[in-house]
Order: structure tokens, then C-alpha cells, then sequence
């Protein structure tokens, strides 16, 4: 005889990976609905701040999405309080991680503790810009990269994100610049 419905294992939810989404379609990530509460465009940060947590944002919707870096942009350039962020970072940023995202990958993949698929997908975005900044704009200081990054992490990222992100950056910048530059 079969139990009763009370008796039935109950299923386990499971968490999926969003469906990437046709790379043609213009179709904006709700930031908010994924996490992003905070305003990047908040008058007591810098422009370099802005700029950079501007780029996470879109570099959080290329890995979850696909999307190229243009539309990405266009999106991000329309979101309240882009126009007082330091544009030209922020391009920079999201053009340079995502053009170099395989060689980036491979800098820091021996620093983890976990395939890089199992990364949160917003520490994957702090991590890979933070090391698009120290191997690709040595004119700025390691220190400024490293709080940068963590302060992102802080802000974004899930509780302890910021530790994570702080421990492989350190590493890696001291295996790119031993001398802290």
C-alpha cells in the first residue's frame, strides 16, 4: 500500500543558472531584482567609484546573459546616476574584462578553492575586473585596486564575499606586482 501525501519524500528545491538570454534582443537584466539596491550614482562617491561599480553591474549581466558589451552599455548609460560617474573607467572596464576574460580566468583560477563556475557570478565579476586593473592599468596602486574591489564586494556581494575577494586578490597581487605598486 502507498503512504499517504504526508509520508512522500517532499521534493528539494534546486537552484538553477538563469537562461542566457538571445544576445540580439534588448531586453535589460533587472540589476534590482538580482541584488543591485545600491545606487552607484549616490552623491557621497567618487567618479572612479561609480564608474566601477557601474562596470560590475554590467559585467554581472554579460556572465549571467551573454550580452555584448555595447548593449550593456547603452543600458547601463541610462541608469540614474551614470552621467557622474568617470565614463571613460567605466568602458574601459567593461570593454577590457570582457576582451580579455580567458586570460583573466587563467590568473586567478590557481588562487581558488573552487571551479570557477561555482563563483558567485558577482565575486566572478569583482574578481576578474580587479585583476583586468592590476594587470592592465599598472598607473593605479595596488592598495586603491584591492580596496576597490573589496568595498565592491562589501556593497554587492553576498556576506562574507568581500573575505573571498580580498584573500585572491591579495595573492595575485603580490605574484604581479612584488613590490605593491
Amino acid at each position: 500500500m502507498m503512504g499517504s501525501a504526508g509520508e512522500r519524500g517532499r521534493r528539494i528545491p534546486t537552484k538553477r543558472a538563469p537562461a542566457r538570454r538571445d544576445q540580439n534582443k534588448s531586453e535589460p537584466l533587472d540589476l534590482r531584482a538580482a541584488g543591485f539596491t545600491q545606487n552607484p550614482g549616490s552623491p557621497h562617491r567618487s567618479q572612479r567609484r561609480r564608474a566601477r561599480e557601474f562596470a560590475i553591474q554590467g559585467l554581472y549581466q554579460a556572465l549571467l546573459t551573454g550580452y555584448k558589451p555595447e548593449a550593456i552599455l547603452t543600458h547601463i548609460s541610462s541608469l540614474e546616476g551614470f552621467k557622474r560617474a568617470d565614463q571613460d573607467l567605466c568602458t574601459r572596464l567593461l570593454h577590457g574584462v570582457l576582451g580579455q576574460i580567458d586570460k583573466l580566468t587563467a590568473y586567478i583560477v590557481p588562487l581558488l578553492d573552487r571551479p570557477v563556475a561555482e563563483l558567485a557570478p558577482v565575486e566572478r565579476a569583482i574578481l576578474l575586473q580587479g585583476t583586468f586593473e592590476l594587470v592592465y592599468m599598472p598607473e593605479t596602486p595596488c592598495k586603491v585596486v584591492l580596496n576597490e574591489c573589496i568595498e565592491l564586494a562589501k556593497t554587492f556581494g553576498g556576506v562574507d564575499g568581500h573575505k573571498y575577494v580580498n584573500g585572491v586578490l591579495d595573492k595575485l597581487a603580490t605574484s604581479l606586482r612584488p613590490l605593491g605598486t
